[in-house]
């Protein structure tokens, strides 16, 4: 099989010929199979944005005294939090630490659709008559659909990153966030159609989750996971799938890829090889895990999954006079163009720094535009409200994106699908503090000082980008793994 070439236009005589050869992880067929690849790996990650989001669409009907099956303020406050942000969802990212590892990223994300079949079940068939049955059916759906969340977000991101040329890393890596923003707007679309029967909501996310498990047959698993495994013929085939070539098919950049590939991975498994435990003793692994765990501290204390998990009651609070439902579909669109959109132009264009700077910045003056409309009366418009909260969407998507795309390019290969499952179940735990303290903070300290203080977290953040997040745009897993080990 040949290189494609194109020559480039000759505007000056008598110049020699050039010849530009685009890599093959590059060229047309391998980009369509590696996006085809990641695109059905990422379809079941859904979840994660719609068991977030599910409260903001069921609350309002769950706690209609009106209604003879409703939850009282406390059982509301423990469904409305037990979401992919709960305890639950740490649970499926610490056991993701060894699954992702032991059986593939296919085999972990064919587990996340599983548990997110049998949660919509639960949800769909509270048929009971008691108030109380009907809230531990509505828990255990909770719960299973938390730890399908946690479970899931690691091996989808890893994926991308692993099977992706270097050129398409950031697009294919951020996928996983345009899924999670994906199932944000999916709830509330289905919620604003199906806003009075929730049971009726849980029997079409349960075709959906179904179809998204059948669409996993054709999956390929990759190449550095079938290596790791010593399955060396079943990886260097996945490696030549994902470059675009045939099968029984051959090429010098695959097989020097491959031959780079094979080096690193033994060296990481044989002679590097450490506990999960003691990989903490590492500058390579703790550098970064502590540098993301702040990282996920500044994004959930942005408000950056508050909004979401209370969308349609803050929309009402503010006074925005449109359907709040509608109003909530907005921001989940708006949420949806930029995490796939512009962030992914972003970052291919600008770097993970400056985004992350970018949307810091801009975040901080979306929050303080709302508590000053929270302060000052000449500022209690409901207009300018509702335009604030949808601007804080948008800017806001940097800060929900990068901190999980940086993820799979910060921990080395070793400890790659290990230490990205159990740094997101640690930013599981910091989310699920920062929405369950939410209605106190408000109580205690009025719905303008908490917007306050998410805004001067937003700002800190742009000098902790600054300092200590390192920039992984055009370069390899292995220069950013020497930076950490070398470097302060």
């Amino acid at each position: 099989m040949t290189d494609e070439t194109y020559e480039m236009p000759q505007n000056v005589p008598d110049t020699p010929k050039t010849i530009q050869t685009i890599p093959l992880g590059d060229q047309r067929k391998a980009v369509l199979r590696q996006e085809l690849m990641v695109l059905l790996m990422n379809l079941g990650m859904l979840i994660n944005g719609t068991t977030l989001a599910l409260p903001s669409v069921t609350l309002d009907h769950l706690t209609n005294p009106a209604e003879v099956i409703h939850l009282d303020k406390s059982q509301a406050s423990w469904y409305g939090k037990t979401s992919a942000s709960t305890v639950a969802c740490p649970i499926g990212c610490f056991a993701g630490v060894f699954l992702v590892d032991k059986f593939g990223r296919k085999a972990s994300v064919c587990l996340v659709n599983i548990l997110g079949i049998f949660s919509w079940i639960l949800m769909s068939t509270a048929f009971y008559d008691d108030p109380s049955y009907v809230f531990l059916q509505l828990m255990a759906s909770r719960l299973l659909s938390g730890i399908a969340a946690g479970s899931g977000s690691s091996p989808a991101s890893v994926y991308g990153a692993e099977i992706s040329s270097p050129k398409l890393r950031a697009r294919l890596t951020n996928v996983t966030s345009m899924a999670i923003s994906a199932g944000v707007l999916l709830i509330y679309i289905v919620g604003y159609f199906i806003r009075e029967d929730w049971r009726l909501l849980g029997m079409v996310m349960l075709a959906y989750q179904f179809v998204c498990l059948i669409l996993l047959i054709p999956v390929k698993e990759t190449p550095s996971w079938l290596l790791s495994k010593g399955r060396i013929d079943e990886a260097k085939a996945s490696l030549s799938y994902f470059r675009g070539l045939g099968v029984g098919e051959t090429h010098v950049e695959v097989e020097n890829e491959f031959t780079l590939l094979r080096v690193a991975v033994p060296q990481n498994a044989d002679k590097e090889k450490v506990s999960f435990f003691k990989s903490f003793c590492l500058p390579e692994v703790y550098k970064p895990l502590l540098i993301a765990v702040i990282f996920f501290v500044c994004q959930q204390f942005s408000g950056t999954f508050v909004v979401v998990v209370y969308a349609v009651q803050i929309i009402t609070k503010a006074g925005v006079l449109i359907d709040p439902f509608l109003c909530a579909i907005y921001v989940g669109i708006a949420r949806f163009i930029v995490t796939s959109v512009v962030i992914t132009w972003q970052l291919e264009n600008w770097g993970r720094r400056q985004v992350s700077i970018f949307s810091a910045a801009t975040t901080g003056l979306c929050l303080l535009v709302l508590a000053g409309s929270s302060w000052f009366t000449w500022l209690h418009i409901p207009t300018l409200s509702a335009v604030a909260i949808v601007s804080f969407v948008v800017a806001s998507a940097g800060l929900w994106t990068i901190p999980f795309l940086i993820l799979p390019e910060i921990f080395p290969q070793k400890v790659r699908g290990a230490f990205c499952g159990f740094t997101v179940g640690v930013a599981d735990l910091i989310a699920f503090s920062s929405i369950k303290i939410f209605p106190s903070m408000v109580d205690w300290m009025g719905t303008g000082n908490v917007f306050a203080f998410y805004g001067c977290i937003a700002v800190l953040t742009i000098f902790f980008v600054y300092w200590f997040i390192p920039e992984t745009k055009g370069k390899t897993f292995l220069e950013i793994e020497d930076c950490f080990r070398t470097k302060k």
